[in-house]
């Protein structure tokens, strides 16, 4: 069963440095019918204004990935993540997909450097499979010949394959597709999957998608991608 949700049906929020797209209930955009799907409980589409970002704030119990679709985005954590010396820059890229735990706690800030390029990202928050672990980070580069044409696995419960791993029952792919270039993913009895388009155009199981919309997967075992222009996809396997 799949069910469409159009890019225009998101709620979304002008602050003047950032414009952000929402496709669950997030802030002051609420939609009872738009809480999460399975664990996933956020994906925003933002866009940070140039010498702009998101002040030092706090998480817990969280698992969030950002992923950049332009321009750069750098963060800075109290586990020391962004300091000068560390081990992780914190700046992530087009390419770059960053995890971070917030497990008991963790402050941190996201921010555009730049002078003048926008940085377009998208922010998803995924509930993990424990509370209170200790807060961890972790970030990978995944080039566009890997996901040209596939699913890469980017982020999983296990770390599968050199991707990021989650502390959550829950598996991310991206893939690039363009012209005949066809992927199928398997999803085991009892699984959900949201696939949600970033950019371009994308058949899947016959349903046509354009950038921002999604589709909510159940009771399916497999998944087709084909027919995409230019586009770009997350695909999420979760636990029901």
């Amino acid at each position: 069963m799949l069910q469409l949700i159009k890019s225009a049906d998101r709620g979304y929020a002008d602050h003047g440095w950032l414009k952000s797209f929402h496709s669950f209930s997030f802030a002051d955009y609420y939609d009872p019918a738009r809480m999460g799907f399975g664990a996933l409980r956020v994906i925003n589409e933002d866009r940070i204004a140039p010498g702009t970002g998101f002040g030092t704030h706090g998480h817990r119990d969280m698992e969030i990935i950002s992923y950049v679709l332009s321009g750069e985005l750098a963060h800075k954590d109290s586990m020391g993540n962004g300091e000068t010396g560390a081990a992780n820059s914190g700046v992530i890229r087009p390419g770059d997909v960053q995890r971070m735990s917030a497990g008991s706690g963790v402050m941190h800030s996201e921010f555009n450097h730049a002078k003048d390029q926008t940085t377009h990202f998208l922010q998803i928050w995924i509930q993990p499979d424990a509370r209170g672990i200790a807060p961890s980070y972790e970030q990978k580069h995944f080039d566009a010949a890997s996901k040209r044409g596939q699913l890469r696995l980017v982020a999983a419960s296990d770390g599968a394959g050199g991707a990021v791993t989650l502390h959550a029952d829950a598996r991310l792919y991206a893939g690039l597709f363009d012209g005949d270039e066809t992927a199928e993913l398997d999803l085991a009895p009892g699984r959900l999957a949201y696939v949600h388009l970033v950019r371009g155009a994308l058949s899947v199981n016959g349903q046509e998608l354009t950038a921002g919309d999604a589709l909510q997967v159940r009771q399916t075992s497999r998944l087709t991608l084909t027919a995409g222009r230019d586009a770009e996809v997350l695909v999420f396997d979760l636990a029901a």
